[in-house]
């Protein structure tokens, strides 16, 4: 199998590996780096639980292969949180119970996190939307979606106050 040099930055790192052309960016995060927040829950994009950020978008990381992730910032769960504070989808997971088992939380608030980028001020049904590539075996997804709403809450309040 090919070998490709593959250069990129996560979590704000740069990193240079030497990976397989068939290397899936999900196994290259989880094994290549011992960074497991990153779950593999379905390996055909189906769940959701293995979403990151690639230049601020999300993207199911299971179907993506890591050589394409050349030259690309890239952000995991592990790498939202600010000096040992909480992103606020963190915290409002963890305020409203946005979560049971938590093994779709990760994928959950990675693409509520490109939600919320893209409309800071959604609705019930756009948050609902926006999340529908993620799933959740155990919640009926109410507190999910109120924790996206206390998210852009408090994100809001973040930016006026840095305006």
């Amino acid at each position: 199998m090919a070998k490709h040099t593959v250069t990129m930055t996560i979590n704000g790192e740069s990193v240079t590996a030497e990976v397989d052309s068939r290397l899936l960016l999900v196994h290259f995060i989880r094994e290549n780096l011992d960074m497991t927040g990153t779950h593999i829950g379905c390996d055909t994009s189906s769940c959701g639980a293995c979403t990151i950020l690639i230049d601020g978008k999300s993207v199911k990381s299971c179907t993506y292969l890591a050589v394409r992730a050349d030259g690309a910032n890239i952000t995991t769960i592990e790498g939202i949180a600010a000096d040992g504070t909480n992103h606020p989808l963190q915290q409002a997971f963890h305020d409203q119970h946005g979560l049971h088992c938590g093994f779709c939380t990760p994928g959950m608030i990675m693409r509520a996190i490109d939600l919320l980028e893209t409309n800071p001020n959604p609705t019930e049904e756009e948050i609902r939307w926006g999340i529908s590539g993620n799933l959740c075996r155990c919640t009926g997804y109410n507190n999910i979606v109120k924790s996206v709403q206390q998210a852009a809450k408090e994100m809001a309040k973040e930016k006026e106050a840095t305006v």
